[in-house]
């Protein structure tokens, strides 16, 4: 099971933080929701060390990559509050004395250890069509959207229906909608949620210029792969 490498490292928006220190780079994702280069750049720094840290303890790369991303969505939202200091001697602490890197490994290893992964056959995860910037900010994305829509995008996505196969079981539960009117539903939905991804995402992720040919396009593009069975 190799390490993964991630291309967005390499996309300008995400290159040009490198410098920043990890005390600089967490308080302006912190001070800045909106944007979502500072979570990436955070990614791209300890992506390997966390993937890693699941290579010694999950043998299927399926469920290593599921694991992955949701370490680093449980870390997207951890982070949010995480209070970064500078100690007396100039080093970086969080947490009381620890570094980031190594509150990134504990919370890993917590993570890990706690986890009760789903069977190999029934996870829909890839990381290779939403690595976990973008899947953080997808679901945070879907989070906004009116119930009826992401409920069919769920049932989409998550479990490949059809349109047609959506409008019986809603009709069934005593929602009047016909296969066409799901279809637009649908496509409001991935509207929605394209222009609720933070533009540096977009640019990161979707645009045509993106670092990965094979990643880029528009976000219905991006994959039923991109959303979790967990939703």
């Amino acid at each position: 099971m190799q390490v993964p490498s991630f291309p967005e490292a390499n996309h300008p928006l995400v290159k040009t933080l490198f410098h920043y220190s990890d005390r600089e780079l967490l308080t302006l994702y912190q001070r800045h929701p909106d944007e979502g280069k500072y979570f990436t750049a955070i990614f791209c720094r300890y992506s390997q060390i966390v993937y890693t840290l699941i290579q010694h303890s999950v043998k299927s790369p399926v469920q290593a990559d599921y694991l992955f991303a949701s370490i680093w969505r449980h870390l997207f939202h951890e982070l949010r509050s995480l209070d970064v200091r500078e100690g007396a001697n100039g080093d970086e602490t969080v947490a009381g004395s620890l570094t980031l890197q190594n509150w990134i490994i504990n919370m890993t290893a917590l993570c890990i250890n706690q986890a009760d992964l789903p069977p190999v056959e029934s996870i829909r995860y890839s990381l290779e069509a939403a690595p976990p910037p973008l899947w953080c900010y997808l679901l945070q994305s879907l989070d906004l959207l009116p119930p009826l829509q992401r409920l069919v995008v769920v049932m989409a996505q998550t479990f490949h229906w059809s349109e047609g196969r959506i409008a019986a079981y809603l009709q069934a539960e005593g929602d009047a909608i016909s296969p066409a009117e799901v279809l637009q539903q649908l496509q409001l939905a991935y509207s929605t949620l394209e222009s609720s991804l933070p533009e540096d995402i977009r640019s990161i992720y979707l645009e045509k210029n993106s670092t990965d040919p094979e990643r880029n396009g528009e976000l219905s593009g991006v994959g039923r792969s991109s959303m979790p069975q967990s939703l």
